[in-house]
């Protein structure tokens, strides 16, 4: 057997993991020579006990292997391995790799314009519109979303970039035979339409499970160059996401909320532990320091601060023209405007952040639009 078959054989062992596989590679010179070792010589390996020497001394190698994967081609799925040259190299940073990705959809690369979004299943208004805000504006500005398919902020998040016409990943805690919540599934199915990716670690067949969810999320954190928590209390897996975050080097962001809103207590305990606070995605840009995005320009100005110069509202496409129009008339919520223009979400979302790199409106914290100034 080959090293990457041996590794999804021992991905379907329970109690398997990447340092225990490591133990046992080390021990034996090499993943492929881990397969068809008798119960003596598997006790051998520090870390192994009786019920796991065991285990693997009665699998079945190849058999296993070919059932798994006969079953994941029935599904559309790809196998990616720890061995195979397309497994995202971010991942192998962590310190408990997944051995095995089971992927339905564009698995792609994670450079650094990739970002999670995470935070509560019992999702508040003002949550579900800073949520909608932040991952419409991560897609504008070129980002990759990352959530992990769950009821509230996930399913926000992940519907908006759709929407927005973006690319979102999902990475679910259970096999992918069991995507949960099944009402999501229509969901995933357009995530994958739109040339993202629903992943998991867990076998075809694995049910979810509550240890699978802090598993999910390493890889959430993992993928990902920062971490947003848009809404969480201070029992949310969010703030899991964010602790791993952290251990693996990764930056953490938080939105604010009401001091007595038990939805937010967790982004607030974040921010209290060194979270960066947000209001928009802008801040995230500038904490990465990417610098001045299209249609900022700088020019000298009398004090410290930076200024810019506008773009004339004249040279601007139609559909931008016809925004500074209507917000000529008074600040206008994106629903306002998009019932009020008649025009898809996507190209609305992409035209409003066009004109707030240009500094011709601004988005106040009740997310209405205004104009900011006219050149």
């Amino acid at each position: 057997m080959t090293d990457r078959e041996v590794a999804v054989v021992l991905n379907l062992i329970s109690g398997i993991g990447f340092v225990k596989f490591s133990a046992l590679r080390d021990a034996f010179g090499s993943a492929a020579a881990i397969a068809n070792r008798s119960k003596a010589e598997y006790l051998e390996v520090p870390g192994i006990g009786e019920m796991l020497a065991g285990k693997l001394a009665d699998c079945d190698w190849r058999n296993s292997f070919d059932a798994e994967s006969d079953l994941a081609d029935r599904g559309g799925v790809r196998l990616v391995t720890y061995f195979d040259e397309n497994y995202p190299d971010v991942l192998r940073q962590l310190y408990d790799p997944p051995l095995v990705l089971y992927v339905r959809g564009q698995l792609g690369e994670y450079p650094d314009r990739a970002v999670a979004i995470v935070g509560t299943r019992k999702t508040t208004s003002y949550g579900r519109r800073m949520t909608q805000a932040i991952a419409a504006d991560a897609v504008s500005a070129g980002f990759t979303v990352v959530s992990g398919l769950a009821y509230g902020v996930d399913t926000v998040a992940h519907q908006t970039t759709v929407d927005a016409g973006g690319r979102t990943v999902a990475v679910v805690a259970g096999g992918l035979m069991h995507l949960h919540p099944m009402e999501n599934i229509p969901l995933a199915n357009a995530i994958i339409a739109h040339g993202g990716a629903v992943i998991s670690e867990f076998p075809m067949d694995f049910p979810v499970s509550r240890t699978g969810f802090p598993r999910r999320n390493r890889i959430v954190a993992g993928l990902t160059r920062a971490t947003i928590v848009t809404e969480a209390g201070l029992q949310s897996g969010a703030l899991i996401t964010a602790k791993l975050a952290l251990e693996n080097g990764r930056e953490v962001f938080a939105v604010p909320g009401q001091a007595d809103n038990p939805q937010s207590s967790g982004c607030h305990k974040l921010i209290k532990e060194g979270a960066a606070l947000i209001e928009n995605f802008d801040d995230v840009l500038e904490n990465f320091g990417f610098g001045f995005l299209p249609g900022m320009s700088p020019r000298e100005s009398d004090g410290d601060a930076p200024s810019y110069n506008a773009a004339s509202s004249g040279d601007l496409p139609q559909n931008q023209r016809r925004l500074m129009e209507l917000l000529d008339n008074g600040d206008a919520s994106l629903e306002e405007i998009q019932m009020a223009l008649d025009c898809d979400v996507a190209t609305l979302l992409g035209d409003l952040m066009q004109l707030e790199m240009k500094f011709l409106i601004e988005r106040d914290a009740d997310q209405r639009y205004r104009v900011l100034r006219r050149a």
